[in-house]
C-alpha cells in the first residue's frame, strides 16, 4: 500500500467515492441548498401558480363542456397532447361485435313552425326516400324511414332517420338530418373560445329572444388550428382560407354549399362565413381513397389511435339539399358511407369523439318563442340546451326562411 493510500486511509477517504468523500459531497450539496432553496422555491410557487389560474381559468371560461374535457383541451392547448392521448389510449373501447341498439329507431315528430318573418315562396324539395341498412339482414323497425323533425308553413323542411351503419358493428346506430334548403337559413356561430373573441357580428349562443324559427343546431369541425384550414365570418378571419381543404361556405341569401376551396367553392361578396375542415370523404358521389387515410390520422385517429369514435360530417346533395350524419364507434370511411346512402355528392367529416357531437332540432310546442331541443341521437353526450347557453366552440344554426 502507498504512503498517499495509508495517509487517505487515516483520514477515512480511501478512494474518492468513500465515506469521507460522501459526507463532503453531502455537505457542499446542503450548502447549495441554502443558498438557493429560495429563488427555486419562488420559481416553484409562481409556475405553480400560473398554471392554477391558466387551468381554473379554462375550467371556469363560458362555453359548456365536462371537467375532463376542459382538462384535455387545455393540456392539448399547452403542449401536453401525447400526456391526453396515453390516457385516452388506456381508457379506449373498441367497438362491440354483433348485438342491437338499445332504443327505438323513432322519436318525437314535429309540428309546424312558424316562421321569423315572410312567408316562403319558393317550392320545397321533394322528400328523400326511405334508406336501406348498411347492416347485414331486414331492417330495424323505423331504420331508415324518414320522419319530419322540422316544418315551415306546415311543409317539411327538415327530415330525421336513424340508420345502421355497419355489418359487423350492428348495436350502433347513426342519425341522419336532410334539410331542404328552400325552406330554411344557415347561419354560421363563432365560439367563445374557437375561434374565440373577435368582430363576428354573431353570438356564440342561441339567446332569449333569438329562438323564433330555430330548427336545428349542429356542431362544426376540429379546432381551427388543427382543421388544415381557416375560420372566416364576416370579414373577420380565424386562421387563413386554404386552398383544396374541404369547406362550408354560408352565403348572405342564408343557403350553404361545400366543396374544395378555389376549387368548387370560393370567396365573393355574397359569402359571408366559412368554415374549413380536412378534406372531403365523398366527392363527386364518390369516396376517395384518401379516406383510408385515417391510418395514419388524417382524419382523427385520437382516442389514443383509436379509429372507432363518434364522428359528425356534413354534405350536400346533387339537388342542394344538405345532409348531416353523425354516429358513434365509426371510422371516416364508415361516416363517408353514411353520408354517402343519404345522397351527398360532396361531403366532408366534422369533429369527432362524444365531447363535441351534436344534433338538435326543436319543437315549438306551445312557446314558439322558446322552442324545446330535442336530440337526434338519443345518446349522444351533449344535451339538447346545448347552444342555449354560451358554446366554447363554432357552430352552426338552422332557421325558418
Amino acid at each position: 500500500m502507498s504512503r498517499f493510500t495509508l495517509e487517505r486511509a487515516a483520514r477515512g477517504t480511501t478512494a474518492p467515492g468513500g465515506a469521507g468523500g460522501k459526507r463532503r459531497r453531502f455537505r457542499r450539496t446542503r450548502a447549495w441548498w441554502r443558498r438557493w432553496r429560495l429563488p427555486v422555491l419562488g420559481v416553484v410557487a409562481i409556475f405553480v401558480a400560473v398554471v392554477g389560474w391558466s387551468v381554473g381559468n379554462a375550467l371556469t371560461a363560458p362555453g359548456g363542456g365536462s371537467v375532463s374535457e376542459r382538462l384535455a383541451e387545455w393540456a392539448r392547448d399547452h403542449y401536453l397532447g401525447p400526456l391526453v392521448t396515453l390516457g385516452e389510449w388506456m381508457t379506449y373501447q373498441p367497438p362491440k361485435v354483433g348485438g342491437k341498439p338499445s332504443f327505438a329507431l323513432t322519436g318525437p315528430a314535429a309540428v309546424p313552425v312558424k316562421p321569423a318573418r315572410h312567408p316562403v315562396k319558393a317550392t320545397p324539395a321533394p322528400s328523400p326516400t326511405t334508406l336501406r341498412t348498411l347492416a347485414r339482414g331486414a331492417p330495424l323497425q323505423d331504420e331508415g324511414k324518414w320522419r319530419v323533425l322540422a316544418t315551415v308553413h306546415g311543409r317539411p323542411a327538415i327530415y330525421g332517420t336513424d340508420l345502421r351503419f355497419s355489418p359487423v358493428y350492428t348495436s350502433y346506430v347513426g342519425g341522419i338530418a336532410w334539410i331542404d334548403q328552400n325552406m330554411v337559413k344557415f347561419q354560421l356561430r363563432p365560439g367563445s373560445e374557437d375561434p374565440g373573441a373577435g368582430n363576428w357580428h354573431a353570438a356564440p349562443d342561441i339567446a332569449a329572444g333569438t329562438r323564433r324559427g330555430l330548427l336545428a343546431t349542429f356542431n362544426s369541425g376540429f379546432k381551427i388550428a388543427s382543421s388544415g384550414g381557416g375560420f372566416y365570418l364576416h370579414g373577420s378571419y380565424a386562421g387563413s382560407l386554404t386552398p383544396g381543404v374541404a369547406s362550408v361556405v354560408y352565403y348572405r341569401d342564408g343557403h350553404i354549399a361545400i366543396g374544395n376551396w378555389d376549387q368548387t367553392v370560393r370567396m365573393n361578396h355574397d359569402v359571408a362565413g366559412v368554415r374549413q375542415n380536412l378534406h372531403l370523404i365523398v366527392n363527386r358521389g364518390h369516396i376517395p381513397a384518401t379516406v383510408d387515410n385515417a391510418n395514419n390520422f388524417s382524419f382523427g385517429a385520437t382516442l389514443g389511435g383509436g379509429y372507432y369514435v363518434w364522428r359528425s360530417g356534413i354534405g350536400e346533395t346533387r339537388s342542394g339539399a344538405i345532409v348531416f350524419a353523425y354516429a358513434p364507434s365509426i371510422d371516416a370511411r364508415g361516416l363517408a358511407r353514411l353520408l354517402q346512402r343519404a345522397g351527398a355528392y360532396r361531403a366532408m367529416e366534422l369533429d369527432i369523439n362524444p365531447a363535441w357531437m351534436s344534433f338538435m332540432y326543436y319543437l315549438p310546442r306551445t312557446h314558439p318563442a322558446n322552442p324545446s331541443p330535442v336530440n337526434l341521437l338519443p345518446d349522444q353526450q351533449q344535451p339538447a340546451d346545448r347552444y342555449y347557453y354560451i358554446s366554447g366552440r363554432d357552430f352552426t344554426a338552422v332557421y325558418a326562411r
